[in-house]
């Protein structure tokens, strides 16, 4: 497949200026931001934006100034999970306003773009059928947007909530070279540990990104009545074994976690006692030794 530049004209559009510029924006709003931090885990189903949201609340009461990309286009939650779907995104010469929740962290997500509850991303084409050739394409042209156009600010984390799937590292990496780490999410069972490990080698291998960590989520069940700890998967490697990556930290599954999720409450403020806050927070708190070490 021929790349833009050896096309012999681009009809006028300019396409390369167009690209150039927005890669020298994105270098512009990275400028003020300290650390960047892709989550991600390769396999759907496994709590990642849930933990993205978290962490970003976590990190921000902390005291740091936290913004967050919602880089799943096609099916973004982390509007509503973090209370600010009703949002309305003001734009300027500078660029786009973020959503800003209640304390404080900024949101960039597809979902605040769209008019209606089921409404789906519709990529233009000649027909729908057509489109899939050029999905990949216009789902990063998207996510350099966001990052490019959106007025960030001075940010001392941005964290980036990826979709499934092996390829997407890979593009966050081309618009985000110095992707400054990588946090891995998955669960205690042996298929999310084959899949996850596809990812992690990519990651560790192909793109050289560093890993922070891992975060094994819906670890285990705290029984409510006792507190006895009971598994809900079964695995036969612990997850720092099963990758030789740190272990950040084991997220207990806890029902109230997902009903704040859905109603766009801050779990770990109204819960700040329970085992599963407790160890969000010791996540973010490994995230950021991680960085000052």
């Amino acid at each position: 497949m021929k790349t833009y530049n050896d096309l012999p004209s681009d009809a006028g559009s300019n396409i390369i200026g167009q690209v150039t510029a927005q890669v020298n924006r994105i270098q512009q709003r990275l400028a003020s931001v300290k650390h960047t931090v892709a989550i991600m885990s390769g396999k759907g189903g496994v709590g990642k934006s849930s933990l993205t949201a978290n962490l970003a609340a976590a990190l921000t009461l902390k005291g740091n100034t936290v913004g967050v990309v919602d880089a799943d286009i096609n099916g973004p939650t982390l509007a509503k999970m973090m209370g600010v779907r009703n949002a309305t995104l003001e734009y300027a010469p500078t660029g786009v306003k973020p959503a800003i929740t209640a304390i404080g962290t900024k949101l960039i997500s597809m979902d605040l773009l769209l008019a209606e509850d089921d409404a789906p991303v519709i990529w233009n084409a000649h027909s729908q059928k057509d489109a899939f050739t050029w999905r990949s394409t216009m789902e990063v042209g998207a996510l350099r947007e966001f990052i490019a156009d959106t007025e960030w600010g001075d940010l001392d984390y941005l964290l980036l909530d990826l979709p499934p799937g092996t390829d997407r590292l890979p593009n966050v990496a081309e618009l985000i070279p110095n992707l400054g780490g990588v946090v891995v999410v998955t669960i205690p069972s042996e298929v999310s540990q084959l899949i996850v490990k596809k990812s992690m080698t990519m990651a560790r291998d192909v793109l050289k990104v560093p890993i922070i960590g891992v975060v094994e989520n819906m670890a285990y069940h705290v029984c409510q009545h006792c507190g006895e700890e009971e598994p809900l998967f079964s695995t036969n490697e612990t997850p720092d074994k099963a990758f030789q990556q740190p272990l950040l930290g084991s997220i207990p599954f806890d029902p109230r976690l997902a009903y704040a999720n859905d109603h766009g409450t801050l779990y770990i403020e109204a819960y700040s006692d329970v085992p599963a806050s407790k160890a969000l927070v010791q996540v973010a708190e490994n995230i950021q030794a991680f960085f000052e070490n």
